[in-house]
């Protein structure tokens, strides 16, 4: 690596770490120090993607998107927060997490590598033995509903015959084994009470004239629950034995006695919330006390609540039938009675058809040895390597390299006509990018987004931009076409209005003014246009969230979105390094208020949760937020895009029915 004596400006962090898979790295000599006096090479250099993929296919479940197009991967505008693509695995309590962040010791969920005689597979929990990166050639294997990269000699569960195929051996028209995918909501104070709202009619008890509650099982996960949502209502609370007849086993008891307590346990249990949060609550509530969904024993009013409030979950309120939909109650419910009828059992297997293959060069793969052998990826019933892009994963740093190293995919627009005239493309919203900015600063000159944005108008397929450069609004012709079509929305990226903020935040890319200045050139142009106040940092950014939503409403944005700051891997060490180099003084503040919102890590990768945060501050930034929209009267959301008008220009119009 060329490196320089000179000191690096103009960019989000001078520090280049290493690569967190390389086995070696350079350190500077303790006794010389000469290599202290050097900086890396704070050049931009753009590197070629050879790659023949157009379209790819995000497997996390919160991010909003499930296929968008990468023309440049790196970013110049020199951030030091970009979110890199995360892969789902799914673990033993039927909930998602990235495949890269899985240790030893964790427990998936798998199932039979080998079906027994007369038998069919089975899911088992599935405990993480060694996790290891290397490096191979690999394919990019793509679904119907996933896009995975794997080495030729890994191997994939067939619908057909429940037999195991290698990557080299598959072709499109064949279909894979899949388990139904069904993200985990963010559990919420809604939910806690809830919770406890139906615990309390299915397991609690009050004493006479009202002088004690008491929850009392045979369990004792629920009771553990108990006790930590009761403590965030401010009621102490601990499990004790409890020697009455309840079961035939021991069991334990949470009893309260405290006026106070006992007054606000009864506005917790007695009245109701809207929300669908709170009925994900009392269901699972109920359904912990009562250790199922029947209503037979429960008071009259308790099992018209539990009937209703199930069925507009869209389950049964007496029995829990099939595996898939035990597999989906828990997923979605989140109850804190251990999993049951679920492992043991075969899951409910769906045929997942195959899009395309086609080579991904060199790829760093990550590995992972289960006890069964086997878990799920994307929903993917697999075992052996899996491959996830992100800088570091092409063999760059995540620091400066991410900002100098910029991967340009050069043929994307001829690639995408290709992709999108394909018989099996089933027309779709398609994110630009779906992992860095696609308005960067050589976009000007090479126009790949503008060229893709014209492939896309001319199949009127749906696609939704999000970008931080005021360059956005150059293309605002194309985009007219596409909006007459309710196929194209815009979200521009807002950090502050100050600009010493904005510009020591993201030092290459548009200044705030400019960008709404961006937002009013697009809605006056008829373009569907909104706002994504990202990333809020806590003690930093976060007192300007009204003016932001004021601003952003004045220049004519319809929405306003928002998501917390994260800091993944070697991000995290980046930030801080950055925040004692430009406010020292708010250092300590800011990182304690991050910890503070993600329950005293710097990082949560949890799925529904990485975003917002949890805790008192977390809630305060959101009940700002949503006071500021309804002031202004700016939804969250924007417009759902349509795919109706998806053409293939010069071919018979898609069938959509």
């Amino acid at each position: 690596m060329a490196r320089y004596r000179e000191p690096i400006r103009g960019r989000g962090t001078p520090a280049a770490p290493p690569n967190r898979f390389e086995s070696s790295a350079l350190e500077p000599d303790a006794e010389t120090g000469f290599e202290d006096d050097l900086v890396p090479d704070p050049r931009t250099q753009f590197l070629r993607d050879a790659s023949r993929s157009a379209v790819a296919r995000n497997q996390s479940p919160d991010v909003g998107f499930e296929t968008g197009i990468n023309p440049y991967r790196g970013c110049e505008h020199g951030c030091i927060y970009c979110l890199s693509p995360e892969t789902p695995v799914l673990y033993a309590d039927l909930t998602w997490g990235p495949l890269g962040e899985t240790r030893p010791g964790d427990v998936l969920a798998g199932f039979d590598e080998l079906s027994q005689r007369g038998s069919t597979r089975k899911l088992r929990p599935a405990t993480v033995l060694d996790v290891w990166w290397s490096r191979k050639e690999t394919r990019r294997l793509m679904t119907r509903s996933a896009e995975v990269v794997a080495t030729d000699d890994h191997r994939w569960l067939l619908a057909r015959n429940f037999r195991w195929s290698e990557t080299r051996r598959l072709a499109p028209g064949r279909s894979l084994r899949r388990v139904p995918f069904h993200p985990s909501p963010e559990i919420d104070d809604d939910y806690r009470v809830g919770w406890v709202a139906g615990l309390s009619l299915g397991a609690g008890t009050q004493g006479p004239a009202a002088a004690y509650w008491r929850v009392a099982l045979a369990e004792r996960a629920p009771l553990e629950r108990l006790v930590g949502y009761l403590e965030g209502f401010g009621v102490d609370a601990s499990i004790a034995p409890f020697e009455g007849a309840l079961a035939r086993k021991p069991a334990s008891k949470v009893e309260i006695r405290s006026l106070a307590a006992l007054a606000l346990i009864e506005k917790v249990v007695h009245f109701e919330r809207p929300s669908a949060s709170y009925r994900r609550g009392f269901v699972a509530g109920f359904f912990d006390g009562e250790g199922a969904l029947r209503t037979s024993r429960a008071p009259a009013g308790a099992a018209e609540r539990v009937s209703r409030y199930a069925a507009s979950l869209g389950f049964p309120a007496h029995r829990l039938g099939s595996v898939a939909e035990r597999m989906r109650f828990f997923s979605t419910v989140r109850p804190a009675l251990p999993l049951d009828g679920v492992f043991g059992r075969e899951p409910g297997w769906t045929p997942e058809p195959i899009v395309a293959i086609e080579p991904a060069g060199v790829r760093d793969v990550v590995d992972i040895q289960t006890t069964t052998g086997t878990f799920f990826a994307a929903g993917l019933a697999t075992h052996n390597c899996y491959a996830r892009p992100t800088h570091e994963y092409l063999g760059f740093s995540s620091g400066l390299d991410f900002e100098t190293k910029i991967v340009v995919k050069h043929d994307l627009p001829e690639l995408l006509r290709a992709h999108l005239a394909r018989p099996s493309w089933k027309p779709q919203v398609i994110a630009m990018s779906g992992v860095t900015d696609c308005y960067q600063p050589v976009e000007q000159k090479l126009r790949l987004t503008r060229r893709c944005l014209q492939v896309l108008a001319d199949f009127r397929n749906p696609c939704s931009v999000i970008t931080k450069s005021r360059l956005v609004a150059r293309d605002a012709d194309v985009m007219q076409d596409l909006a007459r079509h309710h196929a194209v929305s815009v979200t521009v990226s807002l950090t502050s209005l100050d600009p010493d903020v904005a510009r020591k935040m993201e030092p290459r890319a548009a200044q705030p003014r400019a960008r709404l200045a961006a937002v009013e050139a697009l809605a006056k142009a008829g373009v569907p246009v909104g706002v994504n106040l990202a990333p809020i940092v806590p003690g930093l950014t976060d007192h300007e969230i009204p003016a932001l939503v004021a601003a952003a409403a004045a220049a004519g944005a319809q929405w306003a979105g928002w998501q917390m700051v994260r800091l993944p891997y070697s991000v995290k060490v980046l930030f801080a390094k950055w925040l004692a180099d430009h406010f020292p003084d708010r250092r300590e503040k800011i990182l304690h208020r991050i910890e503070s919102i993600r329950d005293g890590k710097w990082n949560e990768s949890k799925f529904g949760v990485r975003h917002r945060g949890v805790g008192v501050f977390a809630e305060q930034i959101a009940e700002w937020i949503a006071l500021a929209r309804k002031r202004h009267g700016v939804p969250a959301h924007g417009p759902e895009l349509s795919a109706a008008a998806f053409r293939r220009p010069g071919g018979a119009q898609l069938d959509l029915l």
